[in-house]
């Protein structure tokens, strides 16, 4: 694959980004999970959602300026990065706070959602409405804690804990993707430099033309 020769090479695309797709269901999950089961006047609503936001926004941004500005591609990538871990860390807090479980990898429920491999905030809500039917049997482990305590509360704070891990599951996913982003900007840089090294190559083959 012939490497692009001119001064501002390609850039943007960031749609296509699965780092950047995932981010923007994550924002879409939790600012419907914040205004369901976070006090809107708190200052931790507020929080998430601007941490969900900056995700989503610092990704695209580090995209648009990877054309004139490699490391502020990384920076921005970084702070995309960040944002999400807080974002990741606030979700935990809530589950644990509440007496909730964060589920590991291997919990059915969520083997079921990361093979639903969800793209919009109606297919999370359709698999949340399919996990919580099955609380009505209590044919399965995982969903004892719904049906023995029984109650609108209760089954309300389940749906949370279903939300809020399958929000971590794909933050999880997210953060992987980033992680490998910012590893290959990190080389491209190292190997190739940045837009000042482009402009003196330029330079260098006009004179030599």
């Amino acid at each position: 694959m012939q490497e692009d020769d001119s001064l501002i090479p390609k850039h943007g695309g960031y749609r296509n980004l699965k780092s950047f797709q995932i981010a923007q269901l994550v924002y879409d999950v939790t600012v419907r999970f914040c205004d369901r089961y976070i006090d809107q006047r708190s200052r931790t609503h507020d929080q998430m959602v601007q941490a969900a936001r900056s995700g989503v926004q610092n990704i695209a941004e580090g995209s648009q300026m990877s054309g004139t500005s490699k490391k502020m591609e990384m920076k921005l990538t970084n702070v995309a990065r960040a944002s999400l871990e807080e974002l990741r860390l606030d979700y935990e807090d809530f589950l644990r706070q509440r007496g909730l479980e964060v589920w590991g990898p291997n919990h059915p429920a969520l083997i079921r959602f990361k093979a639903k491999r969800c793209s919009t905030l109606e297919e999370v809500r359709h698999w949340v409405g399919e996990e919580f039917g099955r609380t009505r049997t209590g044919t399965e482990g995982e969903n004892q804690q719904a049906v023995s305590v029984g109650g609108s509360p209760k089954q309300s704070l389940y749906v949370a804990q279903l939300v809020a891990n399958a929000a971590l599951s794909l933050l999880n996913l997210c953060c992987y993707f980033l992680d490998r982003q910012l590893a290959e900007q990190a080389r491209a840089f190292e190997q190739e430099g940045g837009f000042t090294e482009r402009i003196y190559k330029h330079r260098k083959r006009r004179r030599g033309r």
